[in-house]
């Protein structure tokens, strides 16, 4: 871990979607983080020595999901299918299935396996499983707070990425994003299609690796609106109560399934389609479901 002595800084953005608005000055106490995501390595270990067994390897409860198809309701995962021709950008289903035995330990589904990938991030881990990992390794999840202020290197006026305020300096790519037409083709300019091993491309300012693109990772805020003020977790819900009200989709109101701030971007990140490779940038996560470009970090208070 690195320890990051906190302070002031600015959070979010009024330049960008609608979500990371309004830009206001946040605080953070000082903390410890993880310099990189956790690994296949590490979440292997934690698995060994607990017989933990992730969500996306476990049949859901159909009285969990009433009226849910019972073809629908068994151990699966969300997996990026790069779609044959071009296709609604408006339609997500165009790319992302539910594919039954994909799970950490099967990142694209049956027949595929993590073996040569033990440096890659872990992913197919849904809340309850990051949540488990914390306890074990006796850390905590950051806050949205926490993981910007990290993300953004301590500056009091962060960069627009990680780095600087250009995407490619000097044609150098400094994180894994997708290069060339989404969701069809990625030209893997900066040498990976799909996850890269943590710490192939250079720390930022606080000797972090992978806060922008590779994987999106999880914080411990629930999904609302920015709320400006207050200390670590200066964006989450006033209450509890508020967290249970405003982190369902409005989409869906009637899928009755909470959500945390999820942040960083990942390889499937483009600027044709996902400018959301910054610190500012924030997406909503159903807890119960997992991907294959969504892992976490650690962080660890005094």
């Amino acid at each position: 871990m690195v320890w990051l002595p906190g302070g002031s800084f600015r959070m979010g953005s009024d330049a960008h979607y609608p979500e990371e608005a309004p830009a206001h000055t946040a605080r953070v106490d000082g903390f410890w983080i993880d310099r990189h995501p956790v690994t296949n390595r590490m979440f292997a270990a934690f698995v060994r020595d607990t017989g933990h067994v992730t969500v996306a390897e476990t049949a859901p409860d159909p009285a969990d999901y009433p009226g849910a198809d019972p073809g629908l309701l068994v151990s699966a995962s969300v997996v990026f299918v790069k779609p044959r021709h071009r296709v609604d950008l408006r339609d997500i289903r165009n790319w992302w299935q539910f594919v039954p035995g994909a799970d950490w330990r099967h990142p694209y589904g049956p027949g595929s396996s993590v073996t040569g990938l033990d440096d890659h991030p872990v992913v197919h881990v849904a809340w309850a499983d990051v949540a488990a990992y914390a306890a074990w390794a006796g850390g905590d999840l950051p806050t949205e707070a926490e993981w910007e202020y990290a993300a953004g290197g301590g500056a009091a006026e962060p960069a627009e990425f990680a780095w600087g305020d250009e995407l490619t300096p000097g044609g150098e790519h400094r994180a894994n994003l997708w290069q060339g037409e989404f969701p069809l083709l990625n030209l893997a300019a900066d040498g990976y299609e799909t996850t890269a091993p943590v710490g192939s491309f250079p720390a930022n300012a606080f000797g972090l690796f992978d806060m922008i693109g590779n994987v999106w990772e999880w914080t411990s805020d629930w999904y609302s609106a920015h709320r400006p003020g207050g200390r670590h977790a200066c964006c989450a819900p006033a209450s509890a109560r508020d967290a249970e009200q405003g982190s369902y989709d409005p989409a869906t109101p009637q899928v009755r399934i909470p959500r945390r701030v999820m942040k960083g971007g990942s390889f499937l990140c483009s600027p044709d389609y996902c400018r959301r490779y910054r610190p500012a940038a924030r997406m909503a996560q159903a807890v119960d479901t997992s991907t294959c470009h969504l892992g976490f970090r650690l962080v660890a208070r005094p």
